[in-house]
């Protein structure tokens, strides 16, 4: 016979740099790895019930997933948790009473070294409005902090000489 419930949530994701992905985790987390092998690290968390490897693998690191996040039970754990994160340096963006999903929060977001972003947040009550500068199609709409982008590096020799005329407003 098949529980209704899962007793713990499974999620692995792909890394460029294991090394750095368990010293960020063990940070955020406040936690050793449970297991750590040649290119592969996980973590069981009993709270919330979680377990989350991390396998080394550049060319499978995705960008544009999402995020993941943790709801916590009161406003005191959520800042207590926050202070940790900003104690360690991690903390990439904060957002307190803010009308997001539809529902007042507070949170604060950290990015992983592969820029895995996740929120921390406490849920005060659903609401029928998002704040209006999330009402946007952009990469900094609600529960989805802006992603760095990396523009392409250009030689100087790839340059054609006829690539800018003088006075155009290009240079």
């Amino acid at each position: 016979m098949v529980q209704n419930n899962f007793p713990r949530m499974h999620v692995s994701v792909y890394v460029s740099n294991l090394t750095a992905t368990v010293n960020f985790y063990t940070d955020f987390f406040g936690q050793s790895a449970d297991k750590i092998a040649k290119g592969y690290a996980k973590y069981i968390l009993n709270e919330p019930s979680l377990i989350i490897s991390f396998i080394e693998n550049p060319e499978r690191v995705q960008a544009n997933f999402g995020h993941l996040g943790f709801q916590v039970a009161t406003q005191e754990e959520m800042k207590a948790r926050l202070k940790v994160a900003q104690e360690k340096g991690i903390v990439y963006k904060e957002e307190m009473g803010t009308a997001c999903c539809y529902a007042i929060q507070d949170k604060f977001w950290v990015n992983d070294p592969d820029g895995l972003q996740w929120e921390v947040y406490y849920f005060h009550e659903d609401v029928v409005f998002n704040d209006p500068h999330f009402e946007t199609e952009g990469a900094e709409a609600c529960c989805m902090p802006p992603i760095p982008v990396e523009k392409p590096r250009v030689k100087l020799s790839e340059v054609q000489n006829q690539s800018c005329e003088p006075g155009s407003g290009c240079c």
